[in-house]
């Protein structure tokens, strides 16, 4: 019984009447390896064939028609067989993960420590990094997109509500004002209790500690 053969999906046949070459490739990363070119010396007798019936004719004509027929069977014989070399010439460099049955390279998509692939078991220092860094590309659009008199808040006053548009007179507000530019009405809440000092909270009606009402 001839031995079964492995990567059924994931590579290419480049293989000519020439000879064979076939190349693999991680379903991971897509990164492909390619095997050294054997020369088929079925084909080079098919070609020989060919040559001299285009040449004389007559019954070398017809051994080239059967040397076709005798090549067309060879060659694919010879073909899976050096099919066969090339998976055990290329296994080492491949992995199959036994929850997904991908086959992954192993020099840069496998997870030594969970003999799983990275697809099943990502590694978990490498997600926290590409986690840190998407989370600063946000930091920097968010920053960016900020009016530029709007970037004087720091982290004491990024919580307060900004306004879209005046409690008083409903004028939209394109900036985070502190007065009205339309009726001079008051934008921002006072951070003190006019009555007793007591620090105030954002949104605050009244204070915590007197009752006093807080007026905008």
């Amino acid at each position: 019984m001839s031995d079964r053969i492995e990567f059924t999906r994931n590579y290419s046949d480049l293989s000519t009447d020439r000879g064979f070459q076939f190349e693999f490739f991680c379903d991971h990363c897509g990164n492909g390896v390619r095997t050294e070119f054997k020369t088929s010396t079925t084909g080079l007798v098919s070609e020989a064939l060919d040559t001299a019936g285009g040449v004389l004719g007559g019954i070398l004509g017809r051994a080239a028609e059967i040397g076709d027929r005798v090549h067309s069977a060879a060659w694919q014989k010879a073909r899976d067989h050096a099919f066969q070399e090339a998976v055990k010439e290329i296994m080492p460099e491949f992995f199959q993960c036994p929850r997904c049955n991908s086959w992954v390279c192993r020099e840069r998509c496998v997870n030594e420590k969970r003999g799983l692939c990275n697809g099943c078991a990502p590694d978990l220092g490498v997600e926290m990094s590409a986690a840190q860094a998407s989370r600063s590309v946000e930091e920097v659009w968010a920053h960016a997109a900020m009016a530029g008199e709007d970037k004087h808040l720091g982290k004491e006053t990024w919580r307060e509500t900004i306004r879209a548009a005046c409690p008083k007179c409903e004028h939209p507000l394109e900036t985070d004002a502190k007065f009205c530019p339309n009726c001079g009405a008051k934008l921002r809440a006072a951070e003190q209790c006019a009555k007793c000092g007591a620090k105030l909270t954002p949104d605050a009606k009244f204070c915590a500690e007197c009752g006093e009402k807080v007026e905008l």
